[in-house]
């Protein structure tokens, strides 16, 4: 018996890295899998990996593709597992997800946002199509999916089948602190935390619990970026495994760091030293007191990268 036993969760970018770990641990848990995955290109380029047929938003993942070797790998251990080839940051590719899930297997219980791609210049050299595609493929790639998947469980909430639904997005320590060379990585990072929150508050109600993970680990995205990363995949998928189980009732709207065999839980911006003048300051005075509020302030976080 497992802790997610008759549970159908949905892995977004699940044919390798950190999706592909999560998948397996799902299903070693006892999770019937939805396995997405495009198939594409470290920096999101076609041609890359996938064997699939079909449009982008059909849904269609041969076996050949990565979604569809993971999807094996899970049936040679015993398991349930279907491929789902589409593009999740289209409004078709998403909506095929859910109806993939509950045509397959009836249900849907958790959704893992983990899809996502790197296109790496300093700002400067940092074009328009760039920060567009990365921003494409993470924040709308997290929003469409969820929006389809809760439109489903409020449905069964108010037809009184209150779910004990999931939903794990994936942000990064460079949404979290920022990191050189990443502008645009880091601002949809920042952006998926704001959703996560957003989310966990607005979708409560109907029995929708709402995290985001910042996972550290070796993968083809982070082996250029962050060399000196000692933890694999595996390492980060128990946590993610428990967040989307029924056993994480009442956790919500957190966002954590997973590392290795190390687990932290982030905590975000709130108000620190602040000074009350009761009047509007003049720029002198506004200056003379916010240098004494960060005197008494906490340092941020080292930007990643910065010397």
């Amino acid at each position: 018996m497992g802790i997610c036993d008759d549970r159908v969760v949905i892995v977004t970018g699940g044919g390798r890295g950190l999706g592909r770990a999560h998948a397996l641990a799902f299903a070693a848990e006892g999770a019937k899998v939805v396995v997405n995955d495009l198939g594409v290109g470290l920096d999101g380029s076609a041609g890359t990996g996938s064997a699939g047929s079909g449009s982008a938003g059909s849904g269609s993942a041969g076996t050949g593709s990565p979604a569809g070797q993971v999807v094996e790998e899970i049936r040679a251990l015993g398991g349930q597992a279907v491929a789902h080839g589409g593009d999740v940051a289209t409004e078709e590719g998403a909506a095929s997800l859910v109806a993939t899930a509950l045509d397959s297997f009836g249900r849907l219980d958790t959704l893992v946002n983990n899809a996502g791609f790197l296109r790496d210049r300093m700002l400067v050299n940092l074009g328009e199509d760039d920060w567009d595609a990365v921003m494409r493929v993470h924040v709308k790639g997290h929003f469409l999916p969820l929006r389809h998947a809760a439109a489903y469980w409020r449905a069964e909430a108010k037809a009184g089948r209150e779910p004990a639904a999931r939903v794990v997005n994936t942000t990064s320590g460079a949404g979290l602190s920022g990191s050189v060379g990443q502008g645009n990585y880091a601002a949809a990072k920042a952006g998926i935390v704001g959703l996560t929150l957003v989310a966990a508050a607005e979708m409560g109600r109907y029995g929708i619990q709402v995290n985001a993970i910042a996972p550290a680990a070796r993968t083809r995205m982070t082996e250029q970026a962050f060399a000196g990363l000692e933890g694999v995949p595996e390492d980060v998928s128990p946590l993610v495994v428990w967040l989307g189980s029924a056993a994480s009732a009442g956790v919500t709207g957190r966002v954590f760091e997973a590392e290795g065999g190390r687990i932290t839980v982030m905590e975000g911006w709130r108000p620190g030293p602040t000074a009350e003048k009761g009047a509007r300051w003049s720029p002198a005075e506004a200056g003379e007191t916010t240098l004494r509020l960060l005197a008494d302030a906490e340092a941020p976080q080292p930007v990643y990268g910065a010397s």
